[in-house]
């Protein structure tokens, strides 16, 4: 703009104000920051809420953890390896199971058991009574070449057989106990028969029963609920009390990995809680509600007498009534009018409606703050008037 124009400007508005013209000026209206919509924050499955450290009027940022899921952990039984997963992150456990028998299985270190009776035990009544998790020693019946160790895991009922073959047999019928081993060392065929004893000497008095050698079945592993995350892949050495895998309560959409940690989608402020630590949540259901940061909007009370001072669209400059000084002004748009006024509660009074302004909030910016907001009758900036004025003086 010339410096004719600036003067020409001058002496108008300095006219208007001298002389009782009206000018376009700048008209205030007083606004609250308000938010336009709220988002929810959803269990993407169910179980208990192990944490959840948010409180209402808290920011969030995009990535932050909002609340964490707790899970059920299935554990090896034993030192093994996993021979076989038949479930991936997502299945539902029941389903595999019905359909292979286990989510996983575990081929366990030792590889060999037993399948043994007292029938062929030296014929006391010490050899004839057998003690569960009892030290045994082992030695084929062979040659004696291929000996070993074991441990009784198992105990079944009474059979009976129609000799006694202790030391001395009197040829008549005996019952005898049948039980398990599993072999702890010593390498050994496949069917082949052993002799159990209670000593390393593999002394005929101290000789408990006769057993055949068979494959140590690998372990089923099940669970409940849908599987989370998998620790473990086919091949892998596992030790007792390891972590096989995650379930949670109900079904999982889609086969892929997941946490059992929620994270917030967007910035904003959070809404409400909706949650507890220990509070039990289905899928779908709400942990909290957040404020998104791109709806913050300031919503300014318009008298009807004053809507001919602001529309839609105009440019507005907002300021913090925290900001003192005023140093602090926010560009803004405003985004929309209601058409509706607001519920009058003195009937004489004045009709109002709300206008919402839309801006880019910082991490200044709270809701329910107070605010001034800046702006023009026509809806133009200072020097768009100004060229205005002067172009009408020519």
């Amino acid at each position: 703009m010339s410096r004719d124009k600036l003067r020409i400007s001058a002496f108008i508005v300095a006219l208007a104000v001298l002389t009782g013209i009206p000018a376009l000026a700048q008209v205030t209206f007083q606004g609250t920051v308000v938010s336009s919509k709220t988002i929810s924050v959803n269990a993407p499955f169910g179980g208990l809420v192990d944490a959840i450290d948010l409180r209402k009027g808290d920011p969030v940022r995009i990535g932050d953890p909002v609340a964490t899921i707790r899970t059920t952990k299935v554990f090896a039984e034993m030192d093994g390896t996993v021979s076989g997963i038949f479930a991936r992150e997502g299945d539902q456990t029941e389903g595999i199971t019905e359909r292979y028998g286990a989510v996983m299985y575990i081929e366990p270190v030792n590889r060999y058991v037993v399948s043994a009776t007292t029938e062929k035990a030296y014929n006391s009544s010490e050899t004839r009574y057998i003690h569960i998790g009892e030290r045994v020693y082992l030695a084929c019946t062979k040659d004696g070449t291929h000996v070993g160790t074991a441990v009784v895991t198992n105990i079944g009922g009474e059979s009976s057989s129609g000799s006694s073959s202790g030391e001395s047999s009197s040829g008549s019928s005996a019952n005898y106990t049948s039980y398990k081993l599993e072999v702890t060392s010593g390498d050994f065929y496949m069917g082949e028969t052993v002799g159990i004893y209670r000593d390393s000497a593999h002394s005929s008095n101290m000789r408990i029963g006769r057993g055949t050698i068979q494959q140590n079945s690998a372990v089923a592993v099940k669970g409940t609920g849908s599987v989370l995350k998998m620790h473990v892949q086919v091949g892998d050495t596992v030790e007792r009390g390891e972590v096989l895998f995650e379930t949670v309560e109900g079904v999982l959409d889609g086969l892929y990995a997941m946490d059992n940690v929620i994270y917030a989608p967007m910035n904003g402020i959070v809404a409400t809680v909706e949650a507890t630590q220990g509070s039990a949540v289905e899928k779908n259901g709400k942990l909290i509600t957040i404020y998104p940061e791109e709806a913050l909007q300031i919503a300014v009370k318009v008298s009807e007498l004053d809507l001919k001072e602001i529309h839609e669209g105009d440019r507005v400059s907002i300021e913090f009534e925290w900001d003192m000084d005023g140093t602090r002004q926010v560009p803004g748009v405003v985004s929309s009018i209601s058409r509706v006024g607001e519920e009058r509660t003195d009937k004489n009074s004045d009709a109002e409606y709300t206008a919402y302004v839309d801006f880019a909030p910082d991490d200044t910016v709270r809701l329910d703050m107070t605010v001034s907001v800046y702006t023009k009758g026509d809806g133009t900036d200072e020097e768009a008037d100004e060229e205005n004025l002067a172009d009408d003086a020519k």
